[in-house]
Parts: structure tokens; C-alpha cells; sequence
């Protein structure tokens, strides 16, 4: 088990890394399922409503949920005394994530062929991309990649 002992900055780097992917891949799935209601309905204002509320939501997220979700978890990371390399995020945090990733694909499939389907599921994927990557400053603030 000693060689899957890594340190607290490695585990804040996957930490962040995952952060970072996730909402860069939510960010794509969430326009091109707006690329998708518009081609679909040409013309309407939905999809830029839908991406402005997505913006909007996804930065509320990021303000009041979503920095203090990282910041809990650099503490967590931070009191590990022997980090092992799976303990970037917590057990519950990896559970409620796989949930999250399924139903984010459940739902991105059934909205296919279905305009108000189509610009919901943008709005949800807008927002949490947005949430995740604007609360990733916190990642920097709180120094998490230094030594």
C-alpha cells in the first residue's frame, strides 16, 4: 500500500483536474445540445435564453455552493496523514458523482429529437459547467498546488 501514498499537492492536482474536465465536457455537451434545439427549431430565442440562465444559475452555484464544496475538500485532503492516491475526492463525493455522470447521460439521450427536452438539460449542463469552472479560483486562492 506504500506505493499508492502520494502527497497532499498531488491529490489537490487531481482533485482540481477532475473539476476542470468535468466542466469543460459539461460546457460542450450543454452547446452542442443548444446547437441541436436550434437546428431543430431555427430562429427561436430559447437557446440564447437557455444559455444566459445557464450562466446566470451556474454562477450562483459557483458563488454559494460550489466554493465551499472545494474548499471542504482541500481541508479534507489537507488532515490525510498518509493521502492515498483514490482519496482526492471523498468515498460519498465519488458515489454521488457516478450518480451525477449517469443520469447526465440518461437524460442528454432521452432530450434528443425534443426541443424543451433539448434546453433543459443545456440549462443543467450550462449551470454546473459554470458552477465548476467558476469556482475553480479556489483552487488558486487557496494555493492548493504549492508544495
Amino acid at each position: 500500500m506504500r506505493m499508492f501514498t502520494v502527497s497532499v499537492r498531488t491529490l489537490n492536482l487531481l482533485a482540481a483536474f477532475v473539476w476542470y474536465i468535468g466542466g469543460i465536457r459539461l460546457l460542450q455537451k450543454g452547446i452542442s445540445l443548444l446547437i441541436e434545439a436550434e437546428a431543430m427549431e431555427p430562429g427561436l430565442a430559447w437557446p440564447w435564453i437557455a444559455g444566459f440562465a445557464g450562466l446566470s444559475l451556474g454562477g450562483l452555484k459557483a458563488k454559494y455552493l460550489f466554493t465551499k464544496s472545494i474548499k471542504k475538500n482541500l481541508i479534507r485532503i489537507d488532515g490525510l496523514s498518509k493521502p492515498k492516491i483514490w482519496q482526492f475526492f471523498s468515498p460519498g463525493f465519488f458515489a454521488a458523482l457516478t450518480i451525477m455522470i449517469l443520469a447526465g447521460v440518461t437524460l442528454s439521450r432521452m432530450a434528443h429529437n425534443n426541443y424543451p427536452f433539448l434546453i433543459s438539460v443545456a440549462i443543467l449542463d450550462i449551470g454546473i459547467a459554470i458552477a465548476l469552472l467558476g469556482s475553480s479560483y479556489v483552487y488558486w486562492t487557496q494555493k492548493a498546488f504549492v508544495n
